[in-house]
């Protein structure tokens, strides 16, 4: 049994917080035998076995992955989960009104039954990782190209699931790692009766906002509590009155002691993607291109957001969530930025890279292995160079804009059905049922004006930023017809395109047409745009992608095998890592000093009643 643990679960931040100097490393847990050594040496008293174990109850059974974007804890023996405020955000907007705002004002239930259904929430649990690195390999020959590679993976990864899935109700995943150079196996259980238990007030739970996130020293009451619910048996089970708290293999015991300089600590949870076997190039192109492109864009759409959020206290609630995902990787990209810079990162890869080349020339083999794979790495990067800001602006600027532009989207597949004259009546009359329910929650929380802002703002951006030969036929039309007003052009299409206004879109879908959909200037901009980007521009993407892929699992394939003693760590995918650590203090930089804890004076140092991210609620001093 694990009798005392001192960690940091998903690097929970609540008003007394630590400063950790963590090793690096985003270690899988079934592999931390290779780890323990060193962990035992900076004071970790559990074995490798308290950690992770598919036998007996461990560590991981209290990890959740909380709904595929978070992770969150189970603290106690009633399915108790704590996670961050970020990460209840959405929910607890859900459950607010402008009348009851919970978003402000914070929420906890007294028992119970007063804690509120989630719907759309769910907790996954680890049940255990195998190694199929073998099986997978093992079915790829070498004289098969890289289409019949990837063919020969998703056929493998595939009867891999089907198998581990026979005669269970668990959740089976296949991932890549190390850049396809090992898979593994995921068997999860899935918990979907989640139901909000607490939140802080915003004042607390955002307190710093955009200001101090990503940032040391930290002052944020950064969490929310939910409780996993399951049948009588406990098993997963759809939202029922009748079902119980769930009762885990294991759950974390609070410390509430605090802890000490120097003390051993651990972050375990669901990190989402990372790429730290990115080559100097391509660091260079994000630090170029992509990164200052998607920092502009979101500071344009969280300016006209906020905007529209400050003059309605139900817009507010509204856009909360919007604002609050836009932001979060809006301060991301900016911090990135400056350590990558700061770092010298470039430098640091180029000279790895140096040495990579010098290992390589040393040795025939090598060399008929690995000889060419940088040069390989500058023409992938050079071919790429035109079609990154393109790529950047469609995803950033159109799919993650205004909103018009992907409810849009999502009807290629009727307007096909549609068109086609053999389409059964009863298949469009299922197509259309379905695109209802994504139409209901679409206009839920939509505001036409926003969107409309947002729409002639960020194409306008695209079309300056963007190069000419790189545009669709419509930004013609717009400069023909428009004089390249694209407020103009949004009040007209906001004022006639069904996909903005929620009554033109009922009426469409009780009786729908392709005449109307093909005529309709909201799906005839979304068409012109993604049908251009995918005659010209997707292929070049998709050669860049596959490229690059091949490249980089030569990659770390050599990286690997230049240092054979060095304990490499896989980039993180979502799946469950642990790294560890020391609590220590830190200089961030010259002359500056940045303590091992914060404390609440600190809150009452950063108040600042003119400014929302820093206002200290009177009942919390």
């Amino acid at each position: 049994m694990i009798k005392k643990i001192f960690t940091l679960v998903a690097a929970l931040i609540v008003l007394q917080t630590v400063n950790v100097k963590a090793d690096e490393g985003m270690w899988l847990p079934m592999l931390l035998k290779r780890n323990m050594v060193d962990m035992q040496k900076n004071g970790l008293k559990l074995t490798a076995e308290e950690l992770y174990s598919v036998n007996q109850a461990s560590l991981k059974d209290a990890i959740i992955s909380f709904s595929g974007f978070c992770t969150g804890e189970i603290i106690s023996d009633k399915g108790l989960i704590l996670t961050n405020h970020h990460c209840g955000y959405d929910a607890v907007r859900e459950a607010s009104t402008v009348q009851n705002d919970l978003l402000t004002n914070g929420f906890f239930a007294k028992n119970m039954e007063e804690e509120i259904p989630s719907p759309g929430l769910y907790a996954k649990f680890l049940i255990r990782m195998d190694d199929v690195t073998g099986r997978v390999m093992g079915a790829l020959t070498s004289d098969m190209d890289a289409t019949q590679r990837a063919a020969k993976i998703n056929e493998m990864t595939r009867e891999i699931k089907a198998e581990a899935g026979k005669d269970n109700a668990y959740e089976i995943e296949v991932k890549s790692f190390f850049h396809g150079n090992e898979y593994y196996l995921f068997v999860y259980e899935t918990f979907k009766d989640i139901r909000l238990v607490g939140a802080p007030p915003e004042a607390i739970g955002k307190f710093g906002g955009d200001t101090d996130n990503w940032m040391w020293p930290r002052h944020t009451g950064d969490f929310a509590m939910f409780r996993v619910y399951a049948s009588a048996d406990n098993k997963p089970a759809a939202y029922s009155k009748d079902n119980v708290p769930y009762k885990p293999r294991h759950f974390l015991p609070v410390n509430i002691s605090g802890v000490q300089k120097n003390d051993f600590a651990m972050i375990i949870g669901y990190p989402g993607s990372t790429d730290r076997f990115l080559t100097s190039h391509g660091v260079k192109m994000a630090l170029d291109k992509s990164s200052p492109a998607i920092v502009k864009i979101r500071t344009e759409k969280l300016a006209i957001m906020k905007e529209g959020m400050d003059k309605d206290p139900a817009v507010r609630l509204q856009y909360a969530s919007k604002y609050s995902q836009t932001s979060n990787y809006w301060k991301y990209y900016i911090g990135q930025q400056q350590g990558l810079k700061r770092n010298k990162v470039i430098e640091s890869k180029q000279a790895e890279e140096k040495a990579f080349a010098e290992w390589v020339a040393k040795d025939e083999k090598r060399k008929e292995k690995y000889g060419t794979l940088m040069a390989d790495f500058d023409k992938a990067y050079a071919d790429y160079n035109n079609y990154i800001m393109p790529r950047t602006y469609l995803i950033e600027a159109a799919f993650q804009g205004p909103e018009v532009f992907f409810l849009a989207f999502q009807f290629q597949g009727l307007q096909k059905m549609l068109s086609d004259k053999t389409t059964k009546p009863e298949a469009i009359k299922a197509a259309t049922e379905e695109l209802k329910g994504a139409v209901a929650e679409h206009f839920l929380n939509y505001n036409e004006a926003i969107d409309k802002k947002l729409f002639a703002s960020l194409f306008a951006m695209y079309q300056n930023d963007v190069a000419k030969e790189m545009h669709a036929p419509v930004f013609n039309e717009v400069n023909s017809k428009y004089k390249g007003d694209w407020k103009a052009y949004a009040d007209k299409l906001f004022s006639k395109s069904i996909f903005t206004n929620e009554q033109r879109m009922n009426a469409f879908l009780a009786k729908p047409s392709a005449k109307t959909l093909n005529k309709d200037m909201g799906y005839s901009f979304m068409n012109s745009l993604y049908g251009d980007y995918t005659a010209r521009i997707r292929t070049h993407t998709r050669e860049y992608d596959q490229r690059k892929g091949e490249l980089s699992k030569d990659w770390v394939a050599g990286l690997r095998e230049m240092q054979p003693q060095r304990n490499f760590y896989p980039d993180a995918n979502s799946t469950m890592r642990l790294t560890y650590g020391k609590v220590l203090d830190y200089n961030p930089m010259d002359a500056a000093y940045y303590g091992y804890i914060t404390t609440t004076d600190g809150i009452l140092q950063k108040e600042d009643p003119s400014s929302e991210e820093f206002v200290v609620p009177a009942r919390l001093k």
